[in-house]
């Protein structure tokens, strides 16, 4: 359970720190107060990506697992 949520969590970061990013650079461009507004969104964003990692992790997992036969990285 600790590994889960610790996966998680760093997943959920990069993923909410690039994507902000690169979904406020689209909508707003570069402005002044772009990092500004960029960290706003980051800090709206993580808790929700947090909790959709930690919930949709182990049933996304299992549908790999199934969809590839359930070979692993080498097979």
């Amino acid at each position: 359970m600790k590994q889960r949520l610790l996966f998680s969590a760093l997943m959920s970061l990069v993923m909410a720190f690039l994507m902000t990013a690169w979904v406020s650079w689209i909508n707003l461009g570069w402005q002044a107060d772009f990092v500004a507004r960029w960290l706003q969104a980051f800090v709206l964003a993580w808790p929700a990506a947090m909790t959709i990692a930690f919930i949709a992790g182990p049933p996304l997992l299992r549908l790999s697992v199934r969809l590839t036969g359930g070979r692993g990285s080498r097979g």
